[in-house]
């Protein structure tokens, strides 16, 4: 097998570089320190189902982390996610349990194995898919960079903690890859791809396909693919996008588990059943197996476009499945978008069929047996309605706080007074690397904060927060400078077209403390410059742009910490 090369030391000597070079460019212009951030979740669906000792929530993990993929070492899990263009890319979490999760890190956080720094938010990693290979004690990691001219991909490591090696590319073409390693130690690759020339039959017509998987060169076999599903359940029936594939053996037989209906409303998943990993494989009778599209649109509680899931064995038997789900808002806005869920999974017949994943899905499951709710606690990533505060003074930052299109580490330095954001020559709208430093949204009702150490020195120079979905629908709200003053600004980009939706002059201090107060779908924005008493700046504003629904693509809207040295916004 070839040997695993990696530097668990790379990131941190890159870290001090990047700093350095951060600081001495931002010579000439405006410090911008960030400190005291604050994040509240309160959403009316947690407060009316309060946990009893025996129970957790689900989704596991809120706000964009879709497309989740787990595997199993030992008593250890571990799940990925897909991250797009944010970098570092697929975050990787741990846990012996199934409710308690840490993140460890990201799989892919050098430059040297991503590159996206000029797509689109949604361009970059899609749907990764981890398996532990217990034959050679590896972790394996295969997902589509759409970036960079990367396309399919795989990175491995003997410890998912410390880092992984450099990006092998994939000879083949499509998405969505998963690797399967068989009893006998033989390992193959399923993924979606377009039908054969002059074979597609419909708009959405797509197929999987299988390879045999060579370990020693990390390369599929030339010659080896096979077509196992086309089109999907019923080819008659014009099922659309089949993807997500997952392979899996089960009492000798072997099971495709796929995505069927495309990420939206009609999404679903489907299994298959086969003698041997390359088929044939035939549908289940009871497809899908998972899927909430048959229920009212206006029911309480609501959760939609489940699928895209992967399967794990727990404790004492029991199997479990994540996947991926939305919960939108009363006006039907997917602003924190697509979520990790968990259900168990009943494999007592011939297929697996997750419990209550055909019927409309409840917030909250039954712990498994002998475990102890520890979300939020002793390190444990938070779910439910919780706060975290940060007070951006630790050397090394928290691992939710990500960057778009590169290092975070090249435009920031930790201090003990704070996180200085060095301002790029990019502004928010740019298909480029952003100085702005993000946490996922993760609540429809929510209330974040931070203060801001900042005296702009021209019109060119802007920072505060930012509410993103992508670099074309977005609020900014931030200081800048006209003439001899200081104004505070807001401006909603929807569509890549921008409007000023209101500016004020300020006194400006020291400090300013910025505000975001999100209810349902309204936005407040708000100010203080003694600390202590806010001031609304354009009144509510619509979270309509902050949508999967209304501003396409994949993602779910980030809370940024933003400056720029390329600013665009006049104030009135």
């Amino acid at each position: 097998m070839k040997k695993i090369t990696m530097n668990p030391n790379l990131l941190k000597n890159k870290t001090s570089i990047f700093a350095t070079l951060a600081l001495i460019s931002a010579t000439s212009i405006s410090a911008q320190t960030f400190t005291d951030f604050q994040y509240k979740g309160n959403d009316k669906i947690y407060n009316d189902n309060p946990l009893k000792p025996d129970e957790f929530y689900s989704p596991i993990l809120q706000g964009c982390y879709p497309d989740p993929s787990i595997t199993k070492k030992g008593d250890d899990y571990y799940l990925v996610n897909s991250s797009f263009s944010m970098f570092p890319g697929v975050p990787i979490f741990t846990s012996k349990d199934l409710v308690n999760w840490k993140q460890v890190g990201h799989v892919l956080d050098r430059p040297s194995q991503l590159k996206v720094e000029k797509g689109g938010v949604s361009h970059g990693i899609y749907a990764p898919d981890i398996k532990y290979n217990k034959y050679n004690d590896t972790f394996y990691m295969i997902t589509t960079q759409i970036a960079g001219g990367v396309g399919n991909m795989v990175v491995k490591t003997k410890d998912p903690a410390k880092g992984w090696s450099e990006v092998q590319k994939l000879n083949f073409d499509g998405i969505d890859p998963a690797i399967f390693f068989d009893d006998d130690g033989k390992a193959y690759i399923v993924h979606n791809d377009a039908p054969p020339k002059g074979t597609e039959q419909y708009q959405g017509h797509r197929v999987i396909k299988i390879w045999d998987y060579d370990l020693e060169k990390d390369q599929v076999v030339e010659g080896s693919d096979r077509i196992i599903v086309n089109g999907g359940v019923d080819l008659s029936q014009k099922p659309i996008w089949i993807e997500g594939p997952h392979l899996y053996k089960y009492k000798g037989k072997y099971y495709l588990m796929c995505a069927e209906g495309g990420t939206g409303g009609n999404h679903s998943e489907v299994i298959f059943i086969a003698d041997s990993p390359k088929g044939p494989f035939v549908p289940a009778k009871n497809n899908p197996i998972l899927t909430q599209r048959y229920f009212p649109r206006d029911r309480k509680e609501k959760v939609d476009w489940a699928g895209h899931a992967d399967l794990v064995e727990g404790q004492n038997g029991q199997w479990y499945g994540v996947f991926l789900a939305i919960r939108p808002n009363e006006k039907g806005r997917v602003n924190h978008g697509r979520e990790t869920f968990i259900l168990p999974v009943d494999w007592s017949g011939t297929y697996p069929v997750f419990q209550n994943g055909l019927v409309p899905m409840k917030p909250k499951l039954k712990m498994p047996q002998g475990v102890q709710n520890q979300t939020g606690q002793n390190g444990f990533f938070p779910n439910g309605n919780f706060t975290y505060n940060d007070k951006l003074t630790d050397k090394n930052l928290d691992f939710r706080w990500i960057a778009m299109r590169g290092p975070r580490e090249n435009f920031i330095s930790t201090t003990k007074t704070g996180v200085k954001v060095n301002p790029m020559e990019t502004n928010i709208k740019a298909l480029a690397p952003i100085s702005s430093l993000f946490h996922r949204l993760q609540h429809e009702d929510f209330e974040t904060s931070v203060t801001l150490d900042f005296k702009p020195k021209s019109e060119k120079e802007l920072a505060g927060i930012t509410l993103y979905q992508s670099e074309t629908f977005n609020y900014v709200f931030g200081v800048t400078k006209k003439d001899k003053d200081f104004y505070i600004v807001l401006e909603r980009t929807e569509k890549g077209s921008s409007k000023l939706i209101a500016s004020e002059k300020i006194s400006l201090g020291k400090t300013i403390k910025f505000q975001a107060v999100g209810e349902k779908d309204n936005i407040s924005f708000n100010y203080s410059l003694d600390g202590k008493n806010f001031k609304n700046l354009g009144g509510p504003v619509s979270g309509d742009i902050l949508s999967t629904d209304v501003a396409g693509g994949f993602t779910g809207s980030l809370i940024g910490l933003y400056s720029t040295s390329s600013n665009d916004i006049v104030p009135n």
